[in-house]
This record gives structure tokens, C-alpha cells and sequence, in this order.
């Protein structure tokens, strides 16, 4: 390339001269703010340029950092809790019946994965303790966003000790069966410390929904029969092992039949022994030591629940003074066809016996015609009696020790 010299002629000049001359755009300078270059973007304020300061971009001095504008969640992709809906609920205490009832009203503002209607129910639990033995849930609402179930899910068993110590948990979740779709989380879950509640006093909730939160259950409970991969909370595992559930038992000494009447009205949150989550429980009752026929009884089997309701009633024969000197043994078992039955908890009451397993013995033998109605909780080892109280028929006595003594004697 030529260009004109300062006689006049002309003056060879290269390439790389000529892209210097006319692209360098001369010194670099100092840029005052890359972000008025490369602003941010906000979906709901209009972007704003600011032209660079000549002045502020020759001065060598630091500036401070800038005061950043608030960023404003998007609607439909927030992490905040109350993007997840609203729960409205009710809990009533019932400390004469120890029962917890827990009515679900209404639900705002839910906001599923998927667009469009959505099909949903509230699943309760009680923490901790195992997953399905104190698992309850509403019917499911059909096509909304914002159902409305007015239902009242009931747990019975549920005494004062449960309340200082326990958690109700509520989620809700979508019901992907009617629409035959994969099982998805719960669209959101709250967490209420039963603590809070005072007896016999109903106390209403409105409670944003908040995220599930998963933790990896420890590998030595993987292979557990009845336990999933993944638990709810961090201690509910250890403490489910300890529980083994509740039986609530009525006792009458019958003046006009001469004798005991034993009622096994129902059982709660008991410990899952199938590998389905479940069990089949039914109740075996055994008088220690036996005297006559009817000593033993079994209730029937209530299929695949860990709350059964049984509602039968047994009779044993004898005097005040007899009963005092034995021992009612009261034990949940679960059945298996073709295998032995796998053994729940038991409880045993007896003149030996402390604490409310003691009180519920004396007040039935001390007073006449009078059914006393309580919950015990079921031990989860068996003493060695009660082996004998779960082998042999029913009705046929059981043969101890004392009782084959006394007949050798006889034979002699």
C-alpha cells in the first residue's frame, strides 16, 4: 500500500502498519463498571444502560462496589415456601379418650410440576415412629388447584406422653393413580410439634407448605423388613425400632358370672413384620398359670393394617382372690401362612405388674360390674412364660410343671 510522503511522493506502507493506524483504538483505559457493558438481566425491570463516565475512566483511583438492585424470584420457579400453597387444618387433643383428631379443611395456592389440574389428598403422620403404622389420609380431590376435604383423620392410643414428645406431620400429595402417571413427592409438608396443643381444645392452623427433605437410611437397616430406601427424618429409624405399638384392653369382674371379662377392643401403630410394610396382627390371651380349660383365646386375623380394630371379649372363670394370683398374658402376633408367626409385642398384667399395667389390674379385681377401658404398651421381648402361651390349641390347658408334679403324685 503507497500513501503521499511529505516531498510529494508516494511511501510503501505493510499490512500491519495499515491495521494499526486505522483499528488500535489508541491507549487502553481503565472501564469504570463492566456491569454497565454486560448488565444483568431482571424478567420483570426494564434494562437500563448507563454511559461510561469519560472522567470517572481516567481517574486511577478504586471505586467502592456498586449497591446491587434486589433480584426479584421468578413466580414459577421460587424456592420460598409460600410458592408451594397453604395448608388449613385442626387439631383437637381428646385426653379423656386418647385419641388426636386432625381435620383437614383446605389447601391455596398449590403449585404442582406438571400444568393444568391436579388430583390431591393429605397424607398424616406421626414422628417419629415407623412410616406406616402411623400413616393416615384423606379421599382425594379430583381437577384443583385449591381443594377443599373437610375430613377428620382420628389416632387413637394417642395419651399425654405422645403429645410432649411426638411431631404430626402433614403432607400433600398427588394422587398420580387416577391419572396413571409415576409416583411423584409430595407437593409440599409442614410439621406441628404436639407439644403446643392444650387437652381438650381445638387449635386451628394456616401453615405454608414447604419442601420434602430425603436423608439416606444407614445400610445396616436396608435389608430391615418393612423399611424403605430413604427415610422421612434422621432418628425416626432408630426410635421406630423401639416402638413396638399400643393395645387398648377392657377388663370387668363379673359379679353374676363369677369371673373375668376381657376385652381386646384394638390395636395402635404397630410395627411392620411383612415385607410389604404391613402385617396380619390378632391377639393371643393366656391365664398364668392355667386352671381349667379356657385358659387360652385368639382373636381373629385383621389383614395387611398395623391399626386392627378387633372388638371381642373373652371370659375366665374364678374368684377375686384366684385371679389376684395370676398373671394375664396379652401378646400381638403377626400371622404367616405356612411359617411361624413372628411375634409383635406384649403386655402382661398381673398383681407383679408396676405402673398402669398394675393400676388397671387392682381397680378391675377391687371393683365389681365395672369396665375399665386403658392403653398399654406392648414390650417388644417375651418373657419365657409367655412361650407356652403360644403353643397348643386354645382351648385345650396348658400342662406346666406344677401341674405334671401333681399328677405323678397321684399315679405314685
Amino acid at each position: 500500500m503507497a500513501c503521499a510522503g511529505p516531498a510529494g511522493g508516494r511511501q510503501r506502507v505493510s499490512m500491519q502498519e495499515h491495521m494499526a493506524i486505522d483499528v488500535s483504538p489508541g491507549p487502553i483505559q481503565p472501564i469504570h463498571l463492566i456491569s454497565d457493558y454486560f448488565p444483568h438481566f431482571y424478567p420483570f425491570l426494564e434494562p437500563v444502560l448507563h454511559a461510561p463516565d469519560p472522567q470517572a475512566m481516567l481517574a486511577p483511583a478504586i471505586h467502592s462496589a456498586p449497591q446491587l438492585q434486589p433480584n426479584p424470584e421468578p413466580e414459577g420457579d421460587s424456592d420460598d415456601s409460600t410458592a408451594l400453597g397453604t395448608l388449613e387444618f385442626t387439631l383437637l387433643f381428646d385426653a379423656d379418650n386418647s385419641t388426636l383428631h386432625c381435620t383437614a379443611h383446605r389447601a391455596k395456592g398449590l403449585k404442582p410440576p406438571a400444568s393444568g389440574s391436579v388430583d390431591t389428598y393429605v397424607k398424616a403422620n406421626l414422628l417419629p415412629g415407623a412410616s406406616k403404622a402411623s400413616q393416615l389420609r384423606t379421599r382425594t380431590v379430583r381437577g384443583t388447584r385449591g381443594p377443599v376435604w373437610e375430613e377428620t383423620l382420628t389416632y387413637h392410643g394417642f395419651t399425654r406422653q405422645d403429645a410432649g414428645r411426638k411431631t404430626l406431620r402433614l403432607c400433600v400429595c398427588e394422587d398420580s393413580r387416577l391419572r396413571r402417571r409415576r409416583r411423584a413427592p409430595p407437593l409440599g409438608e409442614l410439621r406441628v410439634p404436639l407439644r403446643k396443643l392444650v387437652p381438650n381444645r381445638a387449635r386451628s392452623f394456616d401453615i405454608c407448605l414447604e419442601k420434602r427433605r430425603l436423608t439416606k437410611r444407614p445400610k445396616s437397616l436396608d435389608t430391615a423388613r418393612g423399611m424403605s430406601l430413604y427415610e422421612e427424618e434422621e432418628t425416626e429409624a432408630e426410635v421406630s425400632g423401639e416402638e413396638r405399638g399400643r393395645i387398648l384392653l377392657s377388663l370387668c369382674y363379673s359379679s353374676q358370672r363369677g369371673g373375668l371379662l376381657v376385652g381386646v377392643l384394638r390395636c395402635a401403630h404397630l410395627a411392620p413384620m411383612d415385607a410389604n410394610g404391613y402385617s396380619d396382627p390378632f391377639v393371643r390371651l393366656f391365664l398364668h398359670p392355667s386352671s381349667g380349660k379356657k385358659s387360652k383365646y385368639k382373636t381373629s386375623v385383621r389383614r395387611k393394617t398395623l391399626n386392627p380394630e378387633f372388638n371381642e371379649e373373652f371370659f375366665y372363670a374364678g374368684h377375686r382372690e384366684e385371679l389376684a394370683q395370676k398373671a394375664l398374658l396379652v401378646s400381638v402376633w403377626d400371622y404367616d401362612l405356612g411359617t411361624a408367626d413372628d411375634f409383635i409385642g406384649g403386655v402382661q398384667l398381673s398383681s407383679r405388674a408396676s405402673g398402669e399395667r398394675l393400676r388397671h389390674w387392682r381397680e378391675c379385681l377391687g371393683r365389681s360390674d365395672c369396665r375399665l377401658e386403658l392403653w398399654h404398651l406392648l414390650d417388644g421381648v417375651p418373657p419365657p412364660t409367655w412361650r407356652l402361651a403360644s403353643t397348643g390349641p386354645c382351648s385345650q390347658p396348658v400342662q406346666g410343671p406344677r401341674h405334671l408334679l401333681q399328677l405323678q403324685r397321684a399315679v405314685g
